[in-house]
């Protein structure tokens, strides 16, 4: 599934795309929204991909959609495809994880805010640089932004298209944690091993009732809960859930239906001897 600009690498249950444009800080065109919209579509679909990681190849993470190249596509049907990829990122039904190193600005930046956590290194930077290009911001930053810091820091970053380090993006509550650039791949690798152990029909309820909260008032959301946990017993993975704390083992999360188990293998049997008209077979 990889392209020239989009490398696609699956281990253990974990789907990491690297945008890989260095000569452009990984700044997106055309064919990376294409590739990108592509392996979404498939990765939702793909029940043995249990995470997703989005990163940027050379030092950089993405400054940008690449207004270099702007293309000859109408801008809506230009913005049509962005408006999917950030959909399709957000309703990913398995967490996600941007793994940011350097730059990013832009539509960069809102692709690392659309994913569930945000790792980055010291030397990150972030910044909402639309207004300095003439422009609004897109892939869905008007609509994360308040959500995540209030209204006033939201107006603040997008209007005056600041540059904000790590460290501040962290006390604003836009990047989960901060690791060096020598330990962010460690770092990432076991909390993808720790998603990745967990439940995932369980992870998908949950992330989209999280989701769906921020709109949504008490009574539809623990109506939505209660949906949610029907799904979730309707799995074996509860079940094993309760055994293995009991067993005090370590529990196995497989997301299966428990109303269509594995094909039972019968066991072999021992065929009975037949006799032939007017014999007997004495043991």
């Amino acid at each position: 599934m990889s392209t020239e600009s989009l490398l696609v690498d699956d281990r253990d249950g974990v789907r990491t795309l690297t945008l890989n444009r260095p000569h452009r800080k990984n700044a997106i065109d055309g064919p990376l929204w294409q590739a990108l919209h592509d392996v979404l579509v498939d990765t939702a679909d793909d029940p043995d991909v249990r995470v997703l990681v989005v990163t940027g190849a050379s030092g950089a993470f993405c400054s940008g959609a690449d207004i270099a190249n702007p293309g000859v596509a109408h801008p809506l049907r230009k913005l049509r495809k962005l408006t999917d990829v950030a959909l399709l990122l957000h309703e990913l039904p398995v967490p996600t994880v941007a793994k940011v190193d350097g730059v990013a600005y832009g539509a960069g930046w809102n692709l690392a805010l659309g994913c569930d956590l945000v790792v980055a290194t010291p030397r990150s930077t972030f910044s909402q640089i639309f207004a300095k290009r003439g422009l609004s911001p897109d892939l869905g930053g008007t609509w994360l932004l308040p959500r995540l810091v209030g209204l006033q820091q939201a107006k603040r970053l997008a209007l005056l298209a600041e540059a904000i380090d790590a460290d501040e993006a962290h006390r604003l509550g836009l990047v989960t944690w901060i690791e060096s650039e020598e330990d962010i791949d460690a770092f990432v690798d076991d909390l993808c091993a720790r998603l990745s152990a967990g439940p995932p029909v369980a992870l998908a309820q949950t992330k989209a009732l999280l989701n769906e909260a921020v709109d949504r008032g008490l009574r539809d959301s623990l109506a939505g809960e209660a949906r949610a946990q029907a799904v979730n017993f309707g799995t074996v993975d509860a079940p094993e859930a309760f055994r293995a704390f009991a067993e005090k083992r370590e529990v196995r999360f497989t997301g299966r239906w428990a109303l269509n188990p594995e094909p039972h293998t019968p066991e072999p049997q021992t065929p009975e001897p037949q006799t032939t008209s007017g014999e007997e077979v004495h043991a």
